[in-house]
């Protein structure tokens, strides 16, 4: 059947893949943060860079009109011939590394209409500088290779005196111009991821702030769970507070159906067992087959009945909310009880667990189930009972169980022996006088937990019964 563990079970499974809610908001927040910084620290350096280009072209110009207004001022006193004897001899003193041997600032000027350059600044000793055709503009710059080959920033400028056009170039290596971009770029990049890593940090305190309701809410159904208060704090914040109140509805509610199912058992075990007491009792007092027949069939009605409404009373109690105990209290009391109840037989019961252990049910439960297998295993041993106690995981459903072992040095049973044993309505202890269910109300009850019992060979050389119950951690 398609039980409400398998629903957890696979929630559970499907939670184990699923981020946090917490890790998935920092996660959205710190990628689109990354995102936006990276993209911002890219437009900041396109902007600086914009703009030292504007700047550097702007002092590449004030060269270009230093050069000018000295070519003008040399020719002012003549005509036409004593005005291209001025151009044939510029001075112009506006930066001393224009004088300097290949000191990256160049300057050059050729006639419009003639490709070779006609003077030069003293820094250039005699080489050219390639510079590109200015065409039909008024003025143009780029980049060309320098004299040593280094990259060099060229600003063109037309002008024309009298009725001859020139072109003036000047231009500057960019080493240290690309070198403060690269300085700023340094600067932007170390200033975004301050700014990132500080910024992820405030996303994550704030996630963690504006999340901790939920772990409150979270801390509070699981003192639920635990059985440790019967009600959730409903003092949270708006937008989760009515989720809180809903849920102490839903507690109230199921504690209710469950009352009213064992009321209804109740109800059913004694309108039940009247009658067929007084058919018992009719039968005993009568003789002859039909009587022993019907007192038989009661007793078989009784032993029924008696199964069927203890697996009723276990599905009703284990839909409780909240209920779970610890399995050492329990299991050495059944175990101290055991030892003076067979102490006549000399019973050595050993009793070993393994780190604390909470079992997801009443302790009256746990303390049926292992009642019934410890009572066995004293029937039937010689000398030595063993009881232990380890935690598992479930594999299959991703459940934190518990296995309770139970073994003895008696007799033991056959394999055949073990599957009869487990039926429904059968009992192991048919020879030996007792009051238990049987193995077989215990391998139901473990049933409605989500549990199974199994039965095998001992290693002490009797009978070794591995009893898996679910457990219930905390988170």
């Amino acid at each position: 059947m398609t039980t409400d563990r398998d629903a957890v079970a696979k929630a559970q499974q499907t939670g184990s893949r699923q981020w946090s809610l917490a890790s998935r908001l920092v996660f959205v927040a710190a990628v689109w943060s990354t995102i936006t910084l990276a993209l911002a620290g890219v437009f900041l350096v396109s902007l600086y860079q914009s703009a030292s280009e504007r700047a550097f072209d702007a002092q590449l110009e004030v060269h270009i009109k230093g050069l000018i207004a000295g070519m003008l001022e040399t020719g002012q006193n003549g005509g036409p011939e004593t005005l291209i004897q001025s151009v044939a001899a510029p001075v112009y003193r506006g930066d001393p590394r224009f004088s300097l041997p290949l000191s990256g600032w160049y300057w050059t000027v050729r006639r419009a209409d003639n490709p070779s350059i006609m003077f030069a600044s003293e820094s250039l000793l005699g080489d050219p500088l390639n510079t590109p055709p200015i065409g039909d503009m008024d003025s143009s710059s780029g980049f060309v290779s320098g004299p040593t080959g280094d990259e060099v920033r060229v600003l063109q400028q037309r002008i024309t005196i009298g009725e001859a056009s020139y072109v003036i170039a000047v231009g500057a290596a960019t080493a240290g111009f690309w070198a403060d971009i690269a300085e700023f770029s340094r600067t932007v990049t170390l200033t975004l991821c301050i700014v990132g890593i500080g910024l992820i940090l405030a996303i994550f305190l704030q996630v963690r702030v504006g999340l901790r309701p939920l772990a409150r809410l979270r801390s509070s159904l699981s003192a639920v769970r635990l059985g440790e208060t019967e009600r959730i704090d409903e003092a949270l914040p708006r937008e989760i507070a009515p989720l809180a109140v809903e849920l102490n509805a839903l507690i109230v509610s199921n504690k209710e159906i469950v009352e009213r199912a064992r009321t209804h058992v109740g109800n059913l075990a004694h309108g039940l067992k009247t009658p067929l007491s007084v058919i018992s009792n009719e039968a005993r007092a009568s003789r002859g087959p039909f009587a022993d027949k019907v007192s038989e069939q009661a007793a078989i009605m009784s032993t029924q009945i008696q199964h069927h409404l203890e697996r009723a009373r276990m599905a009703a109690q284990r839909r409780v909310i909240g209920v779970s105990c610890e399995t050492e209290p329990v299991l050495g009391r059944l175990i101290r009880a055991m030892g003076k109840i067979y102490q006549d037989k000399g019973i050595e019961v050993a009793f070993n667990q393994t780190g604390d252990i909470r079992f997801r049910g009443e302790s009256q439960d746990l303390e049926e189930m292992g009642g019934n297998l410890i009572d066995n295993a004293c029937k039937w041993a010689s000398s030595r009972v063993s009881v232990d106690i380890v935690s598992q995981d479930d594999p299959a459903t991703n459940r934190e169980m518990f296995v309770l072992t139970v073994e003895d040095d008696g007799p033991g049973l056959s394999p055949e022996q073990r599957a009869e044993a487990v039926k429904r309505g059968r009992r192991l202890d048919e020879t030996v006088p007792g009051t238990g269910l049987g193995l077989s109300i215990v391998a139901d009850l473990a049933a409605l937990y989500g549990g199974t019992l199994n039965l095998d060979m001992s290693s002490l050389g009797g009978l070794k019964a591995s009893l898996v119950l679910p457990a219930l951690t905390r988170e």
